[in-house]
Parts: C-alpha cells; sequence; structure tokens
C-alpha cells in the first residue's frame, strides 16, 4: 500500500503484466487497507513504512497480529538505517527501496511469496547495522546454545534456502526443519527469522563481508 495515487497504478500496472502475479487491492491509507485484508485474502503484501495516520512500525504489527500468514515486502524511499533495521526488527519478509530498479521488487515478491526471505544489499546492511549499533532489551530470555545442526540451518536461512531446501540438504522432514526453526527462535530469543539472523551476525555464526568501503555484502 501506498498513499501516492499515480506510484500505486503505475505499480499495479506493471505487477499486473506478470501472468504469475495477481493484484487482489490497493490502499491509500492504513485503516483502508485493514478493511480490505478482510474481506480479501492476499499472499504478500507491499507496504510503504511513511503511512498517513499510523507509524510504520505499529503497522507491521497490527498486520502481523491479525493477519500472522500474510508476507510483508516493505517499499520505501528511505535509507536510514535506523528506520530500517528498526522495521525488520518486525518480522518482514525484505526491504526494497522505490529507486531500485522494478525486476528487484519482482524477486521480493517472488521470495516471499515461496516463504523466503529477501536479503538484497540493504537488507543486509541493516542487519549488520543492527548487529554493530542497536542494543538487545535488558529483559531479553537467556540465550541458549546452538547445536552444529541449528548453526547450519541459520546458515542455510541466509542463503536464502526454503523449507524444502534445507530439509533435502539435512535429508530431514519439512515439519522437522519447522520444528527446528521454531527451536532456534525460543533459544535465541528471537521474535522472528530477522531476529535470528540478526543474532547469528552477532555471535559471528555467520559472517556479513564489507567491501572497501565499509558496506555490507
Amino acid at each position: 500500500m501506498d498513499d501516492h495515487v499515480i506510484f500505486r497504478k503505475t505499480l499495479k500496472a506493471y505487477l499486473s503484466e506478470r501472468t504469475n502475479f495477481q493484484v487482489s487491492l490497493q490502499a491509500a491509507d492504513f485503516f483502508e487497507l485493514l478493511g480490505n485484508l478482510r474481506e480479501t485474502p492476499i499472499d504478500v503484501l507491499l507496504l510503504d513504512i511513511f503511512l498517513p495516520r499510523m507509524n510504520g512500525n505499529d503497522a507491521v504489527k497490527l498486520i502481523r497480529r491479525d493477519h500472522p500468514d500474510i508476507k510483508i515486502i516493505v517499499l520505501s524511499m528511505t535509507m536510514d538505517m535506523d528506520v530500517i533495521g528498526s522495521i525488520l526488527d518486525e518480522g518482514v519478509q525484505g526491504f526494497v527501496s522505490k529507486a531500485d530498479e522494478p525486476e528487484e521488487l519482482v524477486a521480493a515478491i517472488e521470495a516471499a511469496a515461496g516463504n523466503k526471505i529477501y536479503r538484497n544489499r540493504i537488507f543486509t546492511e541493516a542487519l549488520y547495522w543492527n548487529s554493530q549499533y542497536r542494543h538487545r532489551p535488558l529483559t531479553q530470555v537467556r540465550v541458549q546454545e546452538l547445536n552444529d545442526r541449528e548453526k547450519k540451518i541459520i546458515q542455510l536461512i541466509w542463503e536464502e534456502k526454503s523449507n524444502k531446501e534445507i530439509a533435502d540438504v539435512l535429508y530431514l522432514g519439512v515439519r522437522s526443519v519447522e520444528k527446528i526453526r521454531q527451536e532456534i527462535k525460543e533459544k535465541t530469543g528471537a521474535a522472528s527469522t530477522v531476529g535470528v539472523l540478526k543474532y547469528a551476525i552477532e555471535k559471528r555464526i555467520i559472517t556479513v563481508a564489507l567491501n572497501r568501503t565499509g558496506i555490507a555484502q
């Protein structure tokens, strides 16, 4: 959803040209969106974090509460790492800049529809920023040590593997992978997959490579 009419209509026309996409609803503000979601089920939601009458973080929390199965891709012009890192903490599937090529958005939607995190450059930089400059709350639960299989699963999640792909690599059933992923969240105190990845960067379970300018890759 986005409150700029020309942008929304142009985006709808572009996405509607793709045979594997169906644009089911649009909304100019958050409360219109909530009403639409009660009537129309969707798989992936494109959401701007600068909304009329609603903070972006609060909007994601409310959508997550009422529609937990919807995958959320944030689409915004901001490049403020604090803002992006904060919204990623709410468990969205990815972040795409409005300045990116349209193909970037298509890739993000396809990843989210496949229940994957879309780990592009902005996402990686924001996770790195989170791990370096943002602090966990003092009320955080005690973290339990992860075993080698759990660490391997986190690595595969970082590589954008689906549950089915992870199951094939580790010779497990998909339900077993889902169960282990939930156990990883409980052990790390993370509320979402993004939270697990942030924890993994902090603990060097996965490594974010930096180029010469200090930008995460």
